[in-house]
């Protein structure tokens, strides 16, 4: 998938007057009646001039359904559209766009895609483009009621599997029994230099600075993390792993190959000293879990970037 994400974002500076986190599923109109002290016209003015953003997305729709978890914000004054996803780059005669939308699996309650290295899950509040934004445009250019739900991230510099819930209903069932229903969350690594152990397993706990660093500790107070590591090619300089987490902390694969000594290529956060990728060497290459409903397998893959292969031979 080829893509053209700013490395900056130069959209302008927004403000907000109110931001909401969503505790439980409700309409957005709702939602905002009971959060804003105001009369039902003005919060539909607000969503009509577009000053209304559910994860960094401006709607309008007054019943869009919102899950746990949701960020609601409203804004100072009227928010433009983002620039739109690019779906099909044979067509010379579209308007320059920002990224090809690489979808990777869709059925009735889910999709998938696999995200570009570089942009991000979710927005955050210096930055608005993100992939639940251009699948959020993707459903609602075909049906304008509809809206994903964020099941997981990954962060901005990995690509790879990432899932959305098509419905309110089976991302609270998924997100209740997350852990049970997934099966495997596999990733592709880089790292510096070659390990002795050539497979192995890294079990810790995590906890996060004041400075949002995580660091790994034996001290049972933090959040447990799992990591199985296999290594699949190396070349002295360099190894290619391939990792299984049974936790999905947050930065956990990351923070356990500083602990093995062998940072991942690209890693700022956490002490790499080269980059042959020119990027983050990390990818989410299959996930698997159950539909909580009808119980059925879903196995979804990304292919490994051509690029991780590159520093060990041309062909794999």
């Amino acid at each position: 998938m080829r893509n053209n994400i700013r490395k900056k974002d130069d959209t302008p500076k927004m403000e907000f007057t109110a931001t909401f986190k969503v505790n439980r599923s409700d309409e957005l109109l709702e939602f905002l009646l009971k959060k804003m002290n105001t009369s039902r016209n003005n919060v539909k003015n607000l969503l009509s001039h577009h000053m209304v953003l559910v994860n960094g997305s401006p709607v309008s729709q007054y019943n869009l359904m919102l899950a746990k978890d949701d960020e609601v914000k409203i804004s100072k004054r009227p928010v433009t559209e983002m620039p739109r996803m690019k779906t099909d780059p044979k067509n010379k005669n579209s308007k320059p766009k920002k990224v090809f939308l690489d979808i990777i699996y869709e059925d009735d309650d889910f999709i998938a895609i696999n995200k570009p290295a570089g942009l991000l899950s979710v927005e955050s509040d210096k930055e608005r483009e993100c992939a639940f934004s251009y699948v959020l445009e993707y459903m609602q250019d075909n049906d304008p009621t509809s809206r994903p739900f964020v099941l997981h991230r990954i962060d901005k510099e990995t690509s790879g599997v990432l899932v959305f819930a098509k419905n309110v209903k089976i991302h609270s069932m998924l997100r209740l029994k997350w852990n049970e229903l997934i099966q495997t969350r596999e990733y592709y690594a880089m790292i510096e230099g070659t390990l002795k152990e050539k497979e192995g397993r890294i079990t810790s706990y995590l906890k996060e600075n004041q400075n949002n660093l995580v660091y790994s500790t034996q001290d049972p107070s933090g959040q447990k993390a799992v990591t199985d590591y296999k290594v699949k090619k190396e070349n002295g300089q360099y190894s290619l792993l391939s990792v299984l987490i049974y936790t999905g902390r947050k930065n956990q694969i990351r923070v356990h190959m500083q602990d093995l000594g062998h940072p991942i290529v690209g890693d700022e956060k956490y002490g790499y000293t080269k980059n042959p990728l020119k990027r983050l060497g990390l990818h989410a290459s299959k996930l698997e879990f159950k539909n909580p409903i009808t119980g059925k397998l879903i196995s979804i893959k990304a292919p490994v970037p051509n690029i991780f292969f590159g520093p060990f031979e041309k062909e794999r």
